[in-house]
């Protein structure tokens, strides 16, 4: 919800339930404090009206907790080759020559990336970073193996995300094979997979380490890079951004509290989506003005003097959530008992509202969001701790899910609108691990239909992909229980075990 803190009194409160909080541990209370200090200042001017916090109020408009007043942008993703190649004049790094000092230098640079959860969202495609300075594989095996317990224990958060792929490297090998033996939360990892250019054993491989440990996710490269036009990242959840950019921020509609809003199928599409979507465009160019022209991050940031970002390559990111219930109330309105996911009628009003959603958003000229034609990106947003009533992205609720094929072929209709990333996750019992390749077969199905990106897991693994990020159950119940977990997207994934019954998706199979 976007809202303010209407007194001293008020901010007092929070702070001491921070302070006393028994489950967070000393950097999560820092991180929220600090929030909270923020949060103190208004939001930008001209950002809010009333009427927008109305919407707000009643569920329609989320602006993810990004705070009142953004300092650096959400989601920051530098160009790691540089840095290799060059070193760092800020930091007092020189190019890396061996493999220990590009990993060095990597784990040194990751510590002053900002983003919206204080750590780097993107940490680079790891296998090419590395895999030029590999002389010995079994030397390379054990500092590669370290590295990536590193990046476990200190990025404490599982929205950092790491790239392998489409080229099958030693590299991306070693990691594929410490994967299953490290079993660890961060970072959450995307192979860019690529039929004719990913040899099929090195899917596969990709595959069995995925129904393991959840990592890693298959993004269609061929997809985003005739959208992005060439080279791009995936970070954070699934998050499609150019390199040497970024996403200034990120905001979303929930389309289902809005439909519920609606008296009608036309009173939601004269009415409120159009009005819904004006204000939520105007609040986020609000907040990336303030964050151009009145902080000093583009001009002052080191990332951006030594040229590892550019300003013309960021982006603000348009999110929604919740399709499924949206539809499920305008096909009432329609009189009909036609079911997302399931009926042709259901799944055209779908379509008929990211139409509109897409034509509206395009509409709107963003000074900054150069990158992009000056408009911002669509993006399939995961979903949050306190959506009630409004499925992740536009993916079919879970409970209501379809057979297999029929699920893909659903999916490939609605991800043609989001550049910026959506993403649809599939449990798979013990049949899959023996036949890693029927799985893979699986995949490049859902690419030729249009899919931009596909995950699986293991039903019976300790990992779980949640709406992107990776948790462990393990972990989950200990902070259910009262115990501190290190990894900050433990807080954010309890609704989604407790409330959205994320243990309940369909488990597929293979045979």
């Amino acid at each position: 919800m976007i809202s303010e803190i209407n007194s001293l009194e008020e901010a007092r409160e929070l702070s001491m339930n921070i302070l006393k909080a028994k489950e967070l541990t000393f950097e999560q209370k820092t991180s929220q404090l600090a929030k909270l200090a923020e949060n103190l200042n208004p939001f930008p001017k001209n950002a809010v009206s009333e009427r927008l916090f109305e919407i707000s109020k009643d569920g329609g408009i989320c602006d993810l907790w990004e705070g009142h007043a953004p300092y650096a942008p959400r989601y920051i993703c530098p160009n790691y080759q540089k840095l290799l190649d060059e070193g760092c004049e800020f930091l007092r790094l020189e190019k890396s020559n061996t493999l220990l000092d590009a990993i060095n230098s990597l784990l040194i640079f990751y510590h002053h990336i900002p983003s919206v959860t204080r750590y780097p969202v993107y940490i680079g495609k790891i296998d090419k970073l590395l895999d030029p300075f590999i002389t010995d594989r079994e030397e390379a095996k054990k500092l590669i193996k370290w590295f990536l317990v590193s990046l476990d224990r200190t990025i404490n958060d599982s929205f950092c995300h790491a790239n392998i792929g489409p080229e099958k490297t030693v590299a991306g090998e070693i990691i594929l094979e410490l994967l299953p033996e490290l079993n660890n939360v961060t970072p959450n990892m995307t192979v860019l997979y690529d039929e004719d250019i990913t040899p099929d054993d090195f899917g596969e491989k990709c595959v069995y380490a995925s129904l393991l440990t959840a990592n890693p996710a298959f993004a269609n490269d061929k997809y985003y890079r005739k959208d992005f036009s060439g080279d791009y990242a995936i970070a954070s959840c699934y998050n499609g951004l150019p390199i040497s950019g970024g996403a200034f921020t990120l905001s979303r509609l929930r389309l289902g509290s809005l439909a519920r809003s609606s008296k009608s199928k036309e009173d939601f599409f004269s009415r409120v989506l159009p009005e819904s979507i004006d204000l939520m465009c105007n609040f986020m160019e609000e907040k990336i003005k303030f964050l151009v022209e009145e902080t000093p991050f583009f001009e002052e940031n080191f990332l951006v003097k030594e040229g590892f970002i550019e300003l013309d390559r960021f982006v603000g990111l348009f999110g929604v959530v919740g399709l499924h219930e949206c539809v499920e109330t305008l096909v009432k309105f329609e009189n009909s008992n036609a079911e997302y996911g399931k009926d042709d009628f259901a799944n055209n009003v779908g379509l008929e509202v990211m139409d509109f959603i897409e034509n509206r958003v395009n509409a709107f000229e963003s000074k900054y969001s150069t990158f992009w034609n000056h408009r911002f990106m669509l993006h399939s947003q995961v979903g949050a701790q306190d959506d009630c009533g409004d499925s992740a992205g536009v993916r079919i609720q879970i409970g209501k899910e379809v057979p297999m094929y029929d699920h893909i072929r659903h999916s490939g209709l609605f991800h043609k609108y989001f550049p910026s990333g959506i993403g649809d996750h599939f449990p798979f019992d013990e049949t899959a691990q023996k036949n890693p390749s029927a799985v893979l077969d699986i995949f490049k199905a859902a690419f030729n239909l249009q899919m931009r990106y596909i995950s699986c897991y293991g039903d019976s693994g300790d990992l779980i992909r949640v709406t992107g990020y990776l948790v462990k159950k393990s972990d989950m119940q200990k902070f259910i229980d009262g115990e501190q977990v290190s990894y900050d997207t433990v807080q954010y994934a309890r609704e989604a075990f407790e409330k959205y019954h994320l243990l309940e998706r369909k488990v597929r199979d293979v045979n």
